[in-house]
């Protein structure tokens, strides 16, 4: 038997394609990902905004990162980001579904076009990009692709974490991410013969500021750890999934919460 090596979790010379990398979690993402070797494409819907957090991106890694346009609502868009991927880079072994559109509030706030708006771009869209970046593993006969879903796809939300504080969840959400995780479980066993793994994050509740506020305490005293997901809490669990250093995994879930869905 061959010794593990820490060389499994490196990247090196693969492209990993994060959607919606320019956004909260998607930066994250995208710069531990080039930390690790790969060659990092960032998309945005507009040019400017993936090229701008590409530069910020590679500027901070010391890594190979390129914005590159998708607008995940729109099937022409993401036909023609297909052809440009191939056209650019020949190959794709990592695609981290991570974009996702927010409308709506709760369940009386949320109308008919909210629910359509959301539905064209973490549904639909959804199945197109990885349609059209997994045609392309399939050819290597290899790759990886990460879901990022949350907690909300797999238990409820905590309604009295939200009363009197002005956030709220969102009645889409727990649909549309529970959807990504059956999705999930779906390719695993469509792709597994192609050699090609995918898996289901869930992350828990991001403090994207860093500051206490009256949400963010009790959400905090939810969980195990007692706070919030920070800054790369989220990553690690990333290039993992993405590297041969899980190389078995598929067709799994896994939570990201600081304990929420253990208790």
């Amino acid at each position: 038997m061959e010794p593990f090596s820490m060389d499994s979790f490196r990247l090196d010379g693969q492209v990993a394609v994060v959607t919606g990398g320019a956004g909260i979690y998607g930066t994250g993402f995208c710069l531990a990902l080039a930390a690790a070797g790969a060659t990092v494409v960032v998309t945005s819907r507009t040019l400017s905004t993936a090229e701008e957090a590409a530069a910020s991106i590679a500027e901070q890694s010391g890594g190979t990162v390129a914005g590159m346009v998708l607008d995940q609502g729109d099937r022409d868009s993401i036909a023609t980001f297909g052809t440009e991927l191939r056209e650019r880079f020949g190959q794709v072994d990592v695609l981290v579904n991570n974009a996702v559109q927010r409308a709506g509030a709760g369940l009386f706030e949320t109308t008919a076009e909210d629910w359509e708006s959301t539905s064209v771009v973490n549904s639909r869209g959804l199945f197109l990009v990885t349609q059209a970046v997994v045609a392309m593993m399939v050819e290597q006969g290899s790759g990886s692709i990460i879901n990022i879903g949350s907690i909300y796809g797999v238990v409820a939300p905590d309604a009295t974490l939200y009363e009197g504080t002005p956030v709220h969840p969102y009645a889409f959400y727990s649909y549309d991410k529970a959807g990504m995780a059956g999705f999930t479980r779906y390719l695993a066993g469509e792709l597994g013969p192609h050699g090609i793994r995918v898996n289901y994050l869930a992350p828990g509740g991001y403090n994207q500021s860093g500051e206490s506020s009256e949400f963010s305490v009790k959400y905090g005293r939810r969980t195990a750890l007692r706070r919030m997901a920070l800054d790369h809490d989220v990553s690690g669990a990333v290039v993992f999934l993405a590297s041969s250093a899980s190389a078995y995994i598929t067709g799994t879930t896994i939570p990201v919460d600081g304990g929420w869905t253990a208790h």
